[in-house]
């Protein structure tokens, strides 16, 4: 009887420092950086497609590396897709709810998409983790300050002069 709170202290020190331990960042599998590697070579070559390519291969070989998402994020948004981007942010953020990266990148990809309301809720929900002054918040600021492209805009307004056109 004397040692049970002992025990029972030092059982939940164990388990404490246990899931601590284990809820580290996964480390990914060596063919899986090497693919990363060739799919951000082919980023910053301008090849989208060959950069969506080989982080889809690096995926397939290490689907519990949750940093890939981020980057076929980046790759679709680049091609265009930011739809598609937000779904893999939105994935990035189930396995990792509180990913700055990830909050910060689904945020620009919503302004890109003229949703500027909802990347300011994204924009609050940085500020209140990592503060006003962390790179991923200054970047969303930016992003939202600057507003949606300018293509949206034109086509928004294209969209609304047609409204009022007879076809025949």
């Amino acid at each position: 009887m004397r040692f049970a709170p002992i025990a029972a202290a030092l059982s939940l020190f164990l388990a404490t420092t246990a899931s601590v331990t284990s809820a580290g960042d996964k480390v990914p599998e060596p063919r899986a950086v090497q693919l990363i590697a060739l799919g951000e070579a082919a980023l910053a070559n301008g090849d989208t497609q060959g950069a969506i390519d080989a982080f889809e291969a690096a995926f397939a070989v290490d689907p519990a590396y949750t940093p890939i998402f981020l980057q076929l994020a980046e790759a679709a948004r680049q091609d265009g897709l930011q739809g598609k981007a937000i779904g893999y942010y939105r994935e990035a953020l189930q396995r990792d709810p509180d990913n700055f990266a990830a909050i910060s990148g689904e945020g620009e990809a919503l302004v890109e998409k003229g949703a500027v309301e909802k990347a300011q809720r994204n924009l609050s929900r940085l500020e209140s983790l990592c503060g006003s002054s962390c790179p991923e918040t200054m970047a969303l600021q930016q992003t939202i300050a600057a507003g949606p492209p300018a293509r949206l805009a034109v086509e928004t307004m294209v969209d609304t002069a047609d409204d009022g056109a007879v076809s025949n």
